[in-house]
């Protein structure tokens, strides 16, 4: 970082400029459509080019805010179920889409770790699908396979509600972490070179998939739980074990995953969550995964108000010590390294197996 700056913000600044931030959680699809339906044309409800009110995201901050790459949520509601949930995915898949088409001067589509550094390089910022919601698949390899084939670049395992195949952190266990055929969509994952996210998942569930996958695994909008209790969050046990996996666990700015209380939290309760994974997991392995436009209702208690505000973070952690190197990491180096080690576990899953024909039925026989 050039040592001529003066003050943490600037250097922030700097560093984003170079290293800007990969997110792995928006919401902003769903909270559009919620509001607008399907038609994303600027002018007509909404204009994400010249800033837009109701709304945490717009293009205008996320360039203030040094965003590189987002994650684009496809998370429908988990009330939706079966082929209600399908659909909803399908259409959250098509809105981005279309999102990216009508801005392509600030978007730019990213299926892979190239893709992600092209879009720097062009001055756009990358766009993943994902994740997508696990009980979306309705228990298909095939409606998996066809949301690859789509865009999709992450699956979450459960969400509020544990699926047929994996528990959830906030659900009764049923399976114990995951069912035979939730082991089957692990590997089929692998083998497309699908993100596993382990996000709302059991601990069981998490421990499962990391004795199993041969790619990384992400959280993309989580917590620490030995720094805040919450169900959702991930215990040191398991952050102990990405080293070895090579996985990222991104941290949330939505406030109840970061204190205790139920008052507003603040950038200096996300730095602790990321010093206290960085301690546990290392520098390689944190990552940020805001959460924006996800839940309306705590909005008003962010610590961070939009999605301009990610160098007041990197201010914090400057002024902690974070090193260079490290700040580096968890803007983009981290998770770009995560795309592009899935990508290479794919190729060698690819030499290993086909494409799965199994079936919930068959390897869960009466559990499913």
């Amino acid at each position: 970082m050039p040592l001529g700056l003066r003050g943490p913000l600037a250097r922030a600044r700097a560093l984003l400029a170079t290293h800007p931030v990969v997110d792995g959680c928006n919401g902003l699809p769903w909270s559009l459509r919620r509001r607008t339906g399907h038609d994303p044309t600027p002018g007509h409800r909404f204009d994400l080019d010249h800033g837009e009110t109701g709304v945490r995201t717009d293009i205008p901050r996320l360039r203030a805010g040094g965003i590189g790459g987002q994650f684009w949520s496809l998370q429908v509601p988990a009330e939706l179920t079966g082929e209600a949930a399908v659909t909803a995915t399908l259409e959250q898949i098509d809105f981005v889409h279309a999102l990216i088409r009508t801005y392509p001067g600030a978007l730019h589509l990213a299926l892979s770790a190239d893709d992600l550094t092209e879009a720097r390089d062009h001055g756009r910022i990358a766009s993943l699908l994902g994740s997508a919601a696990g009980h979306a698949i309705d228990s298909s390899l095939g409606v998996l396979r066809s949301f690859y084939r789509l865009g999709v670049r992450s699956l979450s395992l459960t969400a509020g509600r544990s699926t047929p195949w994996a528990d959830s952190a906030t659900d009764e266990p049923r399976a114990g972490g995951l069912t035979v055929f939730g082991e089957e969509v692990v590997r089929e994952m692998n083998r497309l070179g699908m993100l596993i996210d382990l996000t709302w998942c059991s601990a069981d569930t998490m421990r499962h998939t990391l004795e199993i996958t041969r790619s990384p695994v992400l959280w993309c909008h989580t917590a620490a739980r030995a720094v805040c209790a919450h169900p959702r969050n991930v215990p040191d046990e398991v952050l102990s074990l990405l080293p070895r996996n090579g996985g990222v666990c991104m941290v949330t700015f939505t406030p109840e995953h970061l204190t205790r209380g139920s008052g507003p939290a603040s950038v200096q309760d996300i730095a602790d969550h990321l010093d206290h994974i960085r301690a546990v997991a290392g520098p390689d392995h944190v990552g940020l995964g805001a959460g924006f436009d996800t839940d309306p209702a705590t909005a008003h208690r962010s610590p961070v108000p939009d999605v301009a505000g990610y160098p007041l973070l990197l201010a914090e952690l400057i002024d902690r010590g974070w090193s260079f190197r490290d700040l580096a990491g968890l803007t983009w180096g981290n998770a770009l390294r995560a795309v592009r080690g899935a990508e290479c576990a794919a190729r060698a899953a690819r030499g290993r197996r086909a494409p799965s024909t199994a079936t919930i039925e068959r390897l869960d026989g009466e559990r499913a």
